[in-house]
């Protein structure tokens, strides 16, 4: 206890010789300023600064030194203060003698002395008001949580509490109020609606981004990421500077500060809004980093590589930093990732690849020289061990890369892609099923080899079974890929020598819309006339087609 009162003791003669040393300092500035005649307003305005700092010094009660207030930090105030007046009397001295290269310089210069001294003057104001708010902290009155029915009027109140002790409060009241407010925002919009309308509030925020604590910084993050998911609000912030302290959260905050930081920058940039802010502030090679940090192997930072993979996906909508991104080895780090274990970067980055490869002839080639076909298919795989979600997001990834190329489409299908589509339809879950399902329908659009390959795998089975589904969608898609299927003169004998198949149909056929059809076909008299020849299967067909629902049918059209 003796040891801690001598050491205070130091501190507070230290702390005192360092406040006695900067006022003579600043009197001695004050003196020859009223000497100076060049640039008379600006010299004015400093003496004004340098009052309110002397008047703050004046102020202080004897009990501040020995008060719980944190003695470095304000020790670093006076020291960079002293550092301040000592430049600006070298600036005093030129302007007396008329020394100064430039008066726009001159003018510079002594722009950049104000705004420090007014730095200085908020700094010790807040030093001194939260050391007299640690002193009557025990005694403070705490606002209670408004309820559900509260006022607008008794929000703001609350909001306006909880901004004072962002302002005044210890570190632990700091992060304490940070709490709160995330709380109450999740709960009701409308603290966050009010909170921005309340002046400083966002720059108190803004400043939590760049404190050295942890806790305080990442509570803040939270609160940031509330208020980036309003539309509304993200050029606000933008505009007060949010991106480049995020982008620097990126590079050195804790596992979780890196984490938030990327999710206000997915915000932020969703629809292609603020992306040259995150470019301006070097934010794209960050996230490039972050992504090659996933490719080692070991399946950690999963979540923020996922992240920064997201961020990048909302950049690449402008061509400029798609080009970038490109050459900076997007292309092969995203097919890395693929490979990776951890399932959060497996399906970004193949979100990444759809995004990158969308529309872009190039961009495609690059991920298919990088072997992107055979990795994509290899998840689709079912030996493979990758989840569900992670097979559609192959599976449209795959059908965004291999469109309109039939080099492309073979080697789909010789990594065996119709296989693995086929099984899934029959075995996968549902969401992987109407996946497959579109994948089907894909396949069946490209070429008439496709189209009999499927039928030769077996498809036309699996498909008549869709017809069946519960989903309406499912049941459209199966239809469709089955007419297309059935074009193909191989694929209609495999398809009318199951009689299931037929009665199937027959079943789903409304008479009135199946006579449209088959009046505006024209197929029934060419089946006829192939059956008038002694064709087996016309004759087999015309058999099950002029059976059950649909024999009334045929005989109206044949008699109209």
């Amino acid at each position: 206890m003796v040891e801690q009162q001598q050491l205070a003791g130091t501190l507070t003669l230290t702390l005192s010789q360092q406040q006695q040393q900067t006022t003579d300092q600043i009197h001695s500035l004050i003196s020859l300023s009223h000497q100076i005649k060049p640039f008379s307003s600006k010299w004015k305005t400093i003496r004004h600064k340098l009052d309110q700092i002397l008047s703050i010094f004046t102020s202080l009660p004897p009990e501040f030194h020995l008060s719980g207030h944190p003695m470095t930090s304000l020790s670093d105030t006076l020291q960079f203060i002293q550092q301040t007046t000592s430049s600006c009397t070298t600036l005093a001295h030129k302007c007396l003698d008329h020394s100064y290269t430039g008066k726009l310089l001159m003018q510079s210069d002594l722009d950049i002395i104000i705004s420090k001294f007014d730095n200085y003057v908020n700094t010790l104001t807040e030093f001194v008001t939260a050391d007299e708010f640690s002193l009557r902290a025990s005694h403070a009155i705490v606002v209670s949580r408004p309820g559900v029915s509260a006022s607008r009027d008794d929000i703001k109140f609350y909001v306006n509490d909880l901004l004072c002790r962002f302002k005044i409060g210890t570190i632990e009241m700091k992060k304490q109020a940070l709490v709160t407010f995330n709380e109450v925002s999740q709960e009701d919009e409308k603290y966050v609606k009010i909170g921005m309308e309340i002046d400083g509030f966002v720059n108190v925020l803004l400043k939590f981004l760049g404190v050295k604590d942890v806790g305080v910084q990442e509570e803040a993050l939270k609160a940031v990421a509330v208020i980036c998911g309003f539309e509304c609000y993200k050029s606000v912030l933008v505009g007060m500077g949010v991106v480049g302290l995020l982008v620097r959260g990126l590079e050195s905050g804790s596992e979780l500060g890196k984490e938030l930081s990327a999710r206000c920058l997915m915000k932020c940039t969703a629809g292609c809004d603020n992306v040259w802010a995150v470019s301006a502030c070097g934010g794209v090679g960050v996230l490039l980093k972050i992504c090659e940090s996933g490719c080692d192997g070991d399946g950690g930072g999963g979540e923020l590589v996922g992240l920064a993979c997201g961020v990048l996906r909302n950049l690449v909508g402008v061509d400029e930093i798609r080009r970038f991104v490109i050459d900076e080895g997007a292309v092969e780090l995203c097919v890395k990732l693929v490979r990776s274990k951890n399932e959060c970067s497996q399906i970004s980055a193949m979100e990444f690849l759809q995004v990158l490869a969308s529309g872009n002839e190039f961009v495609k080639g690059l991920i298919v020289n990088e072997g992107g076909i055979r990795v994509l298919v290899r998840v689709v795989d079912r030996k493979s061990s990758y989840s569900s979600k992670a097979r559609e997001k192959s599976i449209r990834a795959l059908m965004v890369l291999c469109s309109d190329s039939a080099g492309y489409m073979n080697s789909l299908k010789n990594y065996g892609f119709m296989d693995h589509i086929l099984y899934l339809l029959h075995n996968g879950e549902v969401s992987v099923q109407e996946s497959a399902l579109m994948a089907a329908s894909w396949l069946s659009a490209t070429s008439d080899e496709f189209k009999k390959a499927m039928g030769d795998a077996g498809y036309i089975a699996e498909l008549v079974r869709f017809l069946d589904a519960k989903s309406f969608e499912a049941r459209e898609i199966a239809a469709e890929t089955l007419l297309r299927l059935l074009t193909v003169p191989r694929n209609q004998k495999r398809f009318v020598q199951t009689d299931q198949n037929v009665n199937l149909l027959l079943q789903m056929i409304d008479p009135e819309e199946g006579r449209k059809k088959i009046l505006s076909s024209g197929y029934l008299k060419n089946i006829e006339k192939l059956a008038e020849d002694q064709v087996l299967d016309a004759k087999k067909i015309i058999r099950n087609l002029s059976s059950s629902r649909i024999r009334s049918i045929i005989r109206g059209i044949w008699h109209s």
